[in-house]
């Protein structure tokens, strides 16, 4: 009689871990993810809940981990995410990957912006210099050859 009340224990323990876990199961999908100037998609499964960076961050990671060119870095916050398939704007860092039912995105990384502030003035300087002996020089020489 021990034996089959120990054999129901388990069988009950068994139905209870299985419906523990498929509550704790989350939506999971395969997402698609093009990265700008690399030869191909990268894919991986991702929960419906998980926020876009990090998705991104997870796509740095498998993308370096390939060994793929070019060599993009590791900070998310350099990157933006968008829907391949829609025109719209990237999607936010905090927003989940699945709130807009899309399967396919493109990572893009994100223009620096110069400022003359993150310059030297000596830069500019020869900068500047440069340009004028530039367009002297070929002032010059235009005239030389029309002249002959």
């Amino acid at each position: 009689m021990s034996k089959w009340h120990v054999s129901e224990r388990i069988t009950s323990q068994k139905h209870k871990k299985k419906n523990s876990s498929d509550f704790a199961k989350k939506n999971r999908f395969l997402i698609t993810l093009n990265v700008l100037g690399s030869a191909g998609p990268i894919r991986f499964v991702v929960n419906e809940d998980d926020v876009v960076s990090g998705v991104i961050d997870t796509a740095l990671k498998l993308y370096a981990r390939e060994g793929r060119l070019p060599v993009l870095g590791s900070d998310a916050k350099d990157f933006l995410l968008y829907c391949a398939n829609a025109g719209s704007d990237a999607l936010s860092p905090w927003e989940q990957i699945g709130s807009r039912g899309v399967r396919n995105f493109l990572l893009c990384k994100k223009q620096k912006k110069l400022q003359i502030t993150d310059r030297k003035p000596s830069d500019l300087i020869a900068h500047k210099g440069s340009s004028c002996w530039n367009a002297w020089l070929s002032n010059r020489f235009t005239f030389k050859l029309l002249s002959h």
